[in-house]
């Protein structure tokens, strides 16, 4: 495991974080859940071209959010296969701790919302305004 992948999964295991980016000199670290922290990094501008990053869950949609954001590897406590063909089919380099089919939402009576939501997308600019959209029903905004 590369040494800037290995410094993201030791930060986001011992800070208890939900995400963590890093290059070596710049670290982002979040303990926002969902894809929250990964569309704020979008909205922001913040350039994570070429960082590595852990995260404890990642779903389709999140795959799809990490390849726009440029991300060069990442390391998943927990991944889906659909997040992992994701990753395959954009070369982005992949190690994870456990594997499942899908991501279930927060409450385990059905699936994630998120990844729902990009189910049948195969663009990440596609899935990114869909999880807008699911973003915005789930609040109310339609």
């Amino acid at each position: 495991m590369n040494k800037n992948l290995e410094k993201a999964k030791e930060l986001l295991i011992a800070e208890e974080l939900t995400c963590c980016f890093t290059d070596g000199e710049r670290i982002f670290k979040s303990r926002d859940r969902g894809v929250k922290p990964l569309l704020s990094y979008l909205a922001d501008g913040i350039d994570t071209k070429g960082l590595c990053a852990a995260d404890k869950v990642v779903g389709k949609a999140a795959a799809f959010l990490y390849v726009l954001l440029g991300i060069k590897c990442v390391y998943a406590d927990v991944i889906s296969e659909k997040a992992l063909q994701v990753f395959k089919n954009h070369g982005v380099e992949i190690s994870f701790s456990t594997l499942v089919s899908a991501i279930r939402n927060r409450t385990n009576t059905g699936f994630c919302p998120m990844e729902t939501a990009v189910e049948n997308i195969n663009d990440p600019k596609a899935a990114l305004e869909a999880i807008k959209e699911k973003l915005k029903e789930l609040s109310g905004n339609k």
